[in-house]
């Protein structure tokens, strides 16, 4: 397998050999960029970003300090409750998954929509009318509660997390990802 080739598309499973030569966690996805291997799909984005110069502010600017709360609270308030209940659904043994865990953590689910919803206001991203990397993960967590049964309460959120995913580079990947 040729893992320099910029181009090239592997589709592996979690865990296979060949992910595991490139990430020790066996996780999923992997951005093959030369010879180099970028695990975790946040560090992914951002680095997308931050090397064609979009979705993201500069380092070191307070624009891009609170770009980076708000990819903290993507990952750690919101992401995090969907996690915990895809792992006791499916990724976990038989034995150590906890059904009852969903009910948790559907509560900390909605206490960080709500925190979403004071924090966003009546912007129309969270950095105001600039789309960012916490936008792209918010709106991915928006299809992934949809696909678990949860639906946002808040109009605000909910509104802000329909035309995130309205957007034709979303709709377009998307329609990409479902094709392959």
């Amino acid at each position: 397998m040729n893992w320099t080739s910029r181009s090239q598309s592997i589709r592996c499973p979690p865990r296979n050999a060949s992910i595991n030569s490139l990430n020790p966690s066996g996780k999923v996805p992997i951005l093959l960029d030369g010879n180099d291997a970028i695990i975790d799909s946040v560090a992914i984005c951002q680095y997308l970003a931050d090397k064609h110069g979009q979705c993201t502010f500069r380092a070191g600017t307070i624009e891009r300090a609170h770009q980076d709360s708000f990819t903290q609270f993507a990952t750690d308030d919101v992401e995090s409750c969907l996690w915990t209940v895809s792992k006791h659904k499916f990724v976990l043994p038989e034995g150590l998954r906890v059904p009852a865990v969903k009910e948790a953590c559907r509560y900390d689910f909605d206490r960080a929509i709500e925190t979403l919803a004071k924090r966003l206001g009546s912007k129309n991203y969270v950095m105001g009318n600039t789309f960012t990397v916490p936008d792209l993960l918010l709106g991915h967590c928006g299809g992934w509660a949809e696909s678990i049964g949860w639906t946002v309460n808040d109009a605000i959120v909910a509104d802000y997390i329909s035309r995130v995913r309205a957007r034709p580079a979303f709709i377009g990947t998307y329609a990409a990802r479902i094709q392959a």
